[in-house]
């Protein structure tokens, strides 16, 4: 595959390993990157792997994504509930979306059960843990391989 898959973190995964232990785990976001990097490479897909706690970077990501991706998976963290902005360039990408949380947003407080990203995604996974994100590389291949 020419290009490469683009998984985007939002704000404070950063700080995976030491947030909220008792939600998100002690697994760094480091070492998620090395599981998605090890599964990748076991399906023949390159990806790109990114955090930011910026949201227009987040956009601009997926901007250039338009062209150079494809497909993406995206942990959006808190601006699954805020950000229309997101959406909007979410809903410019014709390739498979994959929307990620480690958590279950659904068993949380109830702000957190409405994610506008879920509009633009081709599928969601949460509540599995930092394993979601070897699912979703799982996902993402078999969603490419039936394009």
């Amino acid at each position: 595959m020419n290009k490469p898959v683009l998984i985007i973190n939002g704000p404070n995964l950063n700080l995976l390993g030491t947030r909220e232990p008792h939600i998100y785990g002690s697994t760094t976001l480091a070492e998620v990157e090395a599981m998605c990097r090890a599964r990748a490479e076991k399906l023949g897909l390159a990806i790109e792997f990114r955090q930011s706690n910026c949201e227009a970077e987040i956009i601009d990501w997926i901007h250039k994504a338009i062209s150079d991706a494809a497909g993406i998976i995206i942990n959006p963290a808190a601006f699954s509930h805020t950000s229309l902005a997101i959406l909007d360039a979410l809903n410019m990408i014709e390739q498979p979306i994959i929307e990620l949380h480690i958590s279950n947003p659904h068993k949380r407080e109830s702000f957190r059960h409405h994610s506008y990203v879920t509009f633009a995604a081709t599928g969601l996974i949460c509540g599995l843990g930092v394993n979601g994100y070897v699912l979703a590389v799982d996902a993402m291949a078999d969603l490419l391989k039936a394009e």
